[in-house]
């Protein structure tokens, strides 16, 4: 307890100009008198800690100091350091355990080389979702306790196409794709395993009985989604005008757009889905601003789900 405690403290004078003994027993919520002996303990070993009286004063790591950082670079360490803040975002860890690795690699740093790097920043990372609430990030941790804890759960899942089922899953890992969070587990209706959108997961229990964890790597997992999303494929060629030219470019890699000289686009490309619904809705969200000139029967079908909107309205 009282190594991680000195850890603790190090770590934090590493990475801030000045901290107060109060800061620090609030902090680690142990006494002032504790305190004062770590302080007393690092001095001893080595660590050069300076102290400074009055109102603004404190307890200072020298300015050049650095933990050994051994074999990774400067630019690696910074790497590190960007990822983990990016990870910050997802709400994937505990705060408290973010926080920890920051100060940990941050105190592999010097003051100095952290506040250039600063100055500098090349990249940032945020993957917080446009839209979050309290339920979804409440259902995140129920789903990741019961990761952890290796127990059933049941729930009422909807897929693509609105049929409701109900699921009892080996609950394996979470599983962050874009700004979307996936369950991955071991499903025992179907005997398989499934990926299962936390948005979709309704009335969650999470069952007191436990079970053994299967053996499925990472790549294996990264397989299975690359099967299911690219079930289908078609080649299309589209053409987008107005306000949709934009939005064509978020979807499609530059190599299959060609920018036309009113200002339109025309986009041919190898398109992958899952199923002809999630392509039919795809094209419908550009509206009146996109044709499809090929293939004709993804035209037909998009036709007639325009059609079938507009009588549902007619009248």
């Amino acid at each position: 307890m009282k190594l991680e405690r000195l850890m603790t403290i190090t770590m934090l004078l590493l990475n801030r100009k000045r901290v107060q003994a109060q800061e620090l027993a609030d902090h680690l919520e142990v006494s002032l008198r504790t305190i004062y002996r770590d302080l007393d303990t690092l001095s001893q070993s080595g660590i050069p800690i300076v102290s400074y009286p009055g109102n603004d004063g404190g307890y200072e790591i020298m300015e050049n100091f650095r933990l050994d950082r051994q074999m990774l670079s400067l630019n690696e360490l910074h790497a590190l350091y960007t990822a983990l803040q990016g990870l910050n975002t997802t709400k994937a860890m505990k705060q408290q355990t973010i926080d920890r690795l920051l100060d940990k690699v941050g105190a592999l740093v010097s003051r100095t080389e952290l506040e250039q790097r600063t100055d500098s920043d090349q990249i940032a990372i945020d993957l917080t979702p446009w839209k979050s609430g309290e339920a979804a990030r409440a259902l995140y941790e129920s789903l990741h306790s019961a990761v952890q804890e290796k127990k059933l759960v049941d729930f009422t899942y909807t897929d693509s196409k609105g049929a409701e089922s109900e699921r009892c899953i080996e609950p394996h890992m979470l599983v962050l794709k874009g700004y979307t969070w996936y369950l991955h587990g071991y499903c025992l209706n179907r005997d398989d395993y499934r990926l299962f959108r936390l948005s979709r997961i309704r009335d969650l229990m999470i069952l007191s009985k436990t079970f053994r964890r299967r053996s499925l790597t990472i790549t294996e997992v990264n397989e299975q989604w690359g099967n299911l999303w690219h079930q289908h494929s078609v080649d299309l060629v589209l053409h987008f005008k107005g306000s949709t030219v934009v939005t064509a470019m978020d979807h499609f890699e530059s190599v299959d757009t060609e920018k036309q000289a009113d200002g339109s686009m025309l986009v041919r490309t190898c398109y992958h889905y899952t199923n002809e619904d999630s392509l039919i809705g795809f094209l419908l969200s550009f509206h009146s601003n996109v044709t499809i000139i090929e293939p004709l029967h993804i035209a037909s079908a998009v036709r007639q789900r325009a059609l079938d909107v507009f009588n549902l309205y007619k009248n």
